[in-house]
């Protein structure tokens, strides 16, 4: 993977968004339970996974949901 691709990855935006209660109380129970897992990496599985599925066709949605799911990034 070339340097730059790399910090590309690294990137972060940050968001504020507004979800239903029940899904917030839920990812907290969730990142409670798991502790390898964070609020940051749950949303990054959950978002590149619906986008994928929905016609996303980008290796680097693809490799986001990797890193994600199987912690590569930490």
């Amino acid at each position: 993977m070339s340097e730059q691709s790399t910090a590309a990855m690294a990137a972060r935006i940050s968001l504020s968004v507004e979800v239903p209660e029940e899904l917030f109380e839920a990812m907290r129970d969730y990142v409670e339970i798991h502790p390898s897992w964070s609020q940051h990496r749950v949303f990054c599985a959950a978002l590149s996974l619906f986008l994928m599925q929905n016609g996303i066709s980008d290796r680097r949605i693809n490799r986001l949901y990797l890193d994600a799911v199987f912690d590569y990034a930490a």
